[in-house]
């Protein structure tokens, strides 16, 4: 069979893309349903099926489902490419969030950037790996639910993963095809101010709740983290990021709180940072709650094989490989916990994920396609030095290689 031409490729980029942005699955923050994540499961299973790739669903939540997927190698240890299915909320958007729409070769709505364009990439990687025969290493494609909440799709996948050995893993998210080994984690807790409730005639005779939180704000903008600067993430932040009080426009409130949001560099225990946090505040006159939510940091080592694979086949297309690390949190974190060595690599750039006009560019949803194809083939080789691989060490796929993966020229990091 004749390979197709570039055109094409971009074409199959395109329509898998556009299909999957199509399917709405704004993840539901524990409403009832499931926002549409289990009908992007069924597209993925079902777009993996003809393309001779096995994949199944597996139940997180009541309706809710990961889809998981294994490319069968010549050894049974896993290279694990792991993305989500869930995407924040369209209010506010500027574009149809759902259309898939393509203007000067990128693809606009929700989900496009973070983690449709991604996830797209894998499935098209899991697809090529497939046709050229059994690939050094196992690859399963895990597509998971619930990562824009409370990432109890990872968590699931984590137990199906226990008794597999995973050598390395690759999480979807738009780094602008640059290996992020680094993350941020963070630690979110609620902060409480009780006053006394009155007629706002008489304030003298009430204690204005909101007036007691006004200080600790301040304090929160004025002081940062005690905690020395990561190289790759820079310092450890906190932000005020809600804050709820008062009842009505003619009563002093009673009560009030706020959202804070620490960011945790690698090395900081979240529990400590919590206790730390918590005395200090107190010590203003508020309530700490605990946590609400708790995600570690991560700092995968960059000597490791997965990593040192990502880097090579980075450079031999001609990208950037220096690694970096990303503010945002991801399910990296929490694979690296179980000891799977972890790095964060996609299309996209963050500063278009979750954005009113939220895009990808299709051409490199594409070429990070063919990039994860060359890391699989370099891991295998790393592990494996005198095994045999048909693929060569790093090199780019021959242009518009086979049926869904375009060929890119060499461009700057986004």
């Amino acid at each position: 069979m004749t390979s197709p031409t570039s055109q094409d490729a971009t074409a199959a980029v395109r329509d898998l893309l556009r299909d999957l942005v199509r399917i709405p699955s704004v993840n539901p923050r524990g409403a009832p349903g499931d926002g549409g994540e289990t009908a992007v499961a069924v597209h993925v299973r079902d777009w993996l099926g003809r393309h001779g790739v096995r994949a199944e669903l597996h139940e997180v939540l009541p309706g809710r489902c990961n889809v998981v997927a294994v490319v069968p190698g010549r050894d049974p240890a896993v290279v694990l490419l792991e993305s989500h299915l869930d995407t924040v909320e369209t209010d506010g958007m500027t574009v149809p969030p759902h259309d898939g729409g393509v203007h000067g070769g990128r693809l606009y709505g929700r989900g496009a950037c973070d983690a449709k364009g991604p996830l797209a990439a894998f499935m098209l990687a899991a697809a090529e790996l497939a046709r050229g025969g059994p690939p050094p290493l196992t690859v399963v494609l895990a597509g998971v639910c619930d990562e824009e909440h409370a990432y109890r799709g990872v968590l699931r996948l984590l137990e199906w993963l226990a008794d597999r050995r995973v050598v390395g893993a690759l999480v979807g998210e738009p780094t602008g095809l640059v290996p992020a080994t680094a993350h941020k984690g963070v630690v979110r807790y609620t902060v409480r101010t009780t006053g006394r409730p009155g007629h706002s005639s008489r304030p003298e005779e009430a204690v204005n709740a909101i007036s007691l939180m006004a200080p600790v704000i301040a304090h929160l903008a004025a002081t940062r983290p005690a905690v020395a600067p990561h190289p790759l993430l820079g310092p450890a932040t906190r932000s005020v990021t809600r804050v709820r009080g008062g009842t009505g426009p003619n009563t002093i409130p009673g009560s009030c709180e706020v959202d804070i949001d620490r960011r945790t560099l690698p090395g900081e225990d979240p529990e400590a940072v919590w206790h730390q946090d918590r005395d200090e505040l107190t010590a203003l006159g508020t309530e700490v709650d605990p946590p609400f939510t708790v995600d570690p940091a991560l700092d995968t080592p960059p000597g490791t094989p997965v990593v040192t694979a990502l880097c090579d086949a980075l450079a031999a297309h001609g990208r950037p490989h220096d690694i970096q690390g990303m503010p945002f949190g991801t399910d990296a974190s929490k694979l690296a916990r179980a000891g799977m060595p972890s790095v964060v690599f996609g299309p996209g750039s963050v500063t278009d994920a979750h954005a009113a006009a939220e895009s990808v560019d299709l051409a490199e949803v594409g070429l990070a396609a063919r990039i994860v194809v060359a890391t699989v083939h370099e891991t295998g080789r790393r592990l494996h030095r005198s095994a045999p691989d048909p693929a060569p060490p790093g090199e780019p796929l021959r242009e518009g290689a086979r049926l869904d993966i375009p060929s890119q020229g060499r461009r700057p990091c986004s």
